[in-house]
């Protein structure tokens, strides 16, 4: 007669996907665009700081540019905007709200190399504020643009932790099930049958 053993049946785990040729994990259906993304994407690691600094070297690289090529508003506020877009897509999720602050500052800060003014600081005060007022429309885009992206991220992240909290609340409120032997005996299997 075997003894009657009480460890509960062992679960195999279903094995992990294999990796692709290039190295990203291969899945399908709908999964598949979320994981190439997260794959592809790095993770918003910067705090509310790091955004800024990003932003305000950005802009800085992206005035000289501007004053050394093309002297064209156009140029900056594309560069502009893909910064926006960066620093909303990077910065990590305890700091979402700081990204828009820092974004327009950044944009103020890149005008300075960008302008051709006159000489003296009142001069270069003048072409700062002309410049501003000219691409005023690029600035509040940009801007607009960071704070969606904030918005959306901080929806997600909000609808997480709540569908989270409910799975767990789903969890503490359903009955455990007894414990069950992976061998009955030859008595217990003979009473259950009719």
């Amino acid at each position: 007669m075997e003894p009657h053993s009480t460890r509960p049946p062992r679960r195999t785990a279903a094995p992990p996907p294999r990796p692709a040729a290039d190295g990203t994990v291969a899945a399908t259906g709908p999964a598949s665009w979320a994981l190439a993304l997260r794959v592809r994407m790095p993770r918003p690691r910067l705090t509310g700081f790091g955004t800024g600094l990003l932003a305000a070297v950005a802009m800085l690289a992206a005035g000289c540019l501007d004053a050394l090529f093309s002297g064209s508003a156009g140029m900056y506020g594309v560069l502009y905007l893909l910064t926006c877009a960066a620093c909303g897509l990077w910065v990590r999720p305890a700091d979402l709200l700081t990204a828009p602050v820092g974004t327009p500052i950044a944009f103020l800060l890149g005008l300075f190399p960008a302008n051709d003014s006159g000489d003296g600081l009142g001069g270069q005060a003048m072409g700062v504020f002309t410049s501003l007022s000219l691409s005023a429309g690029w600035l509040y885009a940009g801007t607009l643009l960071t704070a969606v992206i904030v918005l959306v991220r901080r929806v997600a992240l909000v609808n997480r932790r709540q569908q989270l909290r409910r799975r767990h609340e789903q969890r503490r409120q359903q009955p455990s099930p007894p414990p069950r032997s992976p061998r009955c005996s030859a008595a217990e299997r003979g009473r259950s049958r009719p």
